[in-house]
């Protein structure tokens, strides 16, 4: 059975978007972020699916699975994933030349139950605030990696529910442009 991974790009106050919901903070990396190409690259052995919110995906489908992501260095094992899009709204959702992602429009949690037990790797959840908030308030989610920018932006939202979620760091380490990756246990049921 696979795990569920949050991975979110932060500021360094704890904030995933700006308080208008975009992320222009992550503009402000402009050198070349080949240390965390790396160890991006060899996390996503352990990856079996991504799923996205019907944002994110609009974000990442016109990007990934096109000629403008060939020079990523992790552009061939993100399109080989399976991909999952959690929306109300969308009725198709086409991944470039490779084929549908399968749209989850029901209850977020027991899709996320029905997906986990179906593989044999990790389903990451990249960005997709509000989806990320509905699986850890439902307890759905294993680890939660955080990319912290060297980028503080005051005010912004964040993807956990109101509460406190317990936490157990299970990795730390510099990155380039002074980017810093944690990696932490979610302690399963443990809210205070």
């Amino acid at each position: 059975m696979g795990r569920l991974v949050v991975q979110e790009i932060v500021s360094a106050d704890g904030f995933a978007a700006d308080a208008d919901g975009n992320f222009t903070f992550t503009q402000k990396l402009d050198g070349p972020l080949e240390k965390w190409d790396r160890h991006q690259l060899e996390w996503l052995d352990t990856v079996g699916a991504m799923a996205l919110g019907a944002r994110t995906y609009e974000l990442f489908s016109g990007f990934w699975p096109t000629p403008a992501s060939a020079g990523e260095v992790i552009a061939d094992k993100l399109n080989a994933l399976e991909r999952y899009v959690f929306s109300t709204t969308l009725r198709e959702a086409p991944w470039g030349a490779l084929g549908e992602c399968r749209i989850e429009s029901g209850d977020a949690a027991e899709a996320m139950r029905t997906i986990k037990a179906g593989l044999a790797r990790d389903v990451v959840v990249w960005g997709s605030l509000t989806l990320a908030r509905s699986l850890f308030a439902a307890g759905e989610v294993d680890e939660l990696r955080l990319l912290v920018t060297p980028v503080a932006i005051g005010e912004g939202r964040g993807f956990i529910p109101r509460g406190t979620q317990v936490l157990t760091l299970t990795g730390a380490a510099t990155m380039d442009e002074g980017l810093v990756e944690l990696v932490y246990e979610v302690e399963p049921g443990a809210r205070a």
